[in-house]
């Protein structure tokens, strides 16, 4: 007798998991929701401020220019040369690219940049600045 309502006990005693997985995927979705997904270059750039800079939200590659004069596409570093057939690769008809200068950088680096971008047929280009009060 006793062996059958401890059989019968154990069966009755199991763990409803449907609230805990419920609690888990509203966090999720909640995490989800809440993650910033901004594209970055990969590198840290010091950006030069511009009282006149807008958002552009449409970025769909960013290329960054470092201080020591080194070019990086989508965290990837490329060689001066090759970056305008490496971002023609990635730019959709509509896409647009935009050039984060580091503030050290030399002028000379970022309008080659810009022009081998130009040669491989991308014409939405931009440069990134912080809004600032100049």
């Amino acid at each position: 007798m006793r062996r059958r309502r401890m059989q019968g006990d154990g069966e009755a005693a199991e763990i409803n998991l449907t609230p805990m997985l419920d609690v888990v995927f509203i966090m999720l979705i909640f995490f989800i929701v809440t993650t910033s997904f901004v594209k970055e270059s990969g590198i840290e750039i010091d950006r030069p401020e511009s009282s006149a800079a807008s958002p552009r939200p449409d970025a769909q590659v960013m290329v960054a220019i470092s201080h020591e004069g080194s070019v990086w596409v989508d965290g990837k570093p490329v060689d001066t040369h090759r970056v305008g057939p490496a971002v023609a690769g990635m730019v959709s008809a509509e896409g647009s690219v935009v050039i984060q200068a580091d503030r050290n950088s030399t002028t000379g680096l970022l309008v080659e940049v810009m022009d081998r971008i130009r040669e491989a047929g991308v014409d939405n280009v931009a440069v990134a600045a912080t809004r600032g009060s100049n």
